[in-house]
């Protein structure tokens, strides 16, 4: 699954396309907000009126990463290669 690379070789692939201290303060904030939204829509199954939040912090939580690779001038890892969605968890 990770193509041949050690985790440490994903990191710093990562690292390169993350330099710009808006992109990564706008990565700070707005992955976090895209988990949060992923758990919360498990749980908004069962909980009425919880799918408003969850669509927008996921929304959001995009939006926020587009703009900070706006700032940092490249395209997201992840237009790459998928498994970079994983390492930006981190």
């Amino acid at each position: 699954m990770m193509k041949g690379k050690s985790w440490d070789d994903w990191i710093a692939d990562y690292a390169t396309s993350h330099q710009n201290r808006w992109n990564r303060l706008t990565h700070t904030v707005g992955i976090p907000m895209i988990v949060l939204s992923i758990a919360l829509g498990l749980l908004a199954v069962f909980v009425a009126g919880l799918w408003q939040w969850v669509v927008g912090l996921f929304v959001l939580g995009w939006v926020l990463q587009f703009v900070g690779h706006a700032f940092e001038g490249k395209p997201p890892e992840f237009f790459k290669d998928w498994r970079f969605l994983l390492v930006g968890t981190r």
